[in-house]
């Protein structure tokens, strides 16, 4: 039930990345866990572990970590769409 708990938390996070920056996270609701895990990957790497803990997460470092990711993803799939488009 942990693994299902950390796959829930990690999608909502991933989502809530998405809808702070404005920009979707390619590859549906399995873009979002995968942007809410490496995202938490990268925010405690950076930030450290602090805030409230839920499902595994460190919340803050997670969300802004996850941030961090949806930008670069989008920034990366927008220099290649134009590059195909010229």
């Amino acid at each position: 039930m942990g693994f299902i708990w950390s796959l829930i938390i990690g999608g909502i996070i991933g989502w809530l990345a998405g809808v702070i920056t404005g920009r979707d996270v390619p590859g549906g609701i399995f873009g979002n866990i995968i942007a809410g895990f490496v995202g938490a990957w990268l925010g405690t790497l950076i930030l450290g572990s602090w805030g409230p803990d839920i499902g595994g997460f460190n919340i803050i470092p997670a969300i802004i970590g996850s941030i961090i990711l949806v930008l670069i993803v989008s920034f990366i799939m927008g220099k290649s769409r134009k590059k195909r488009e010229s």
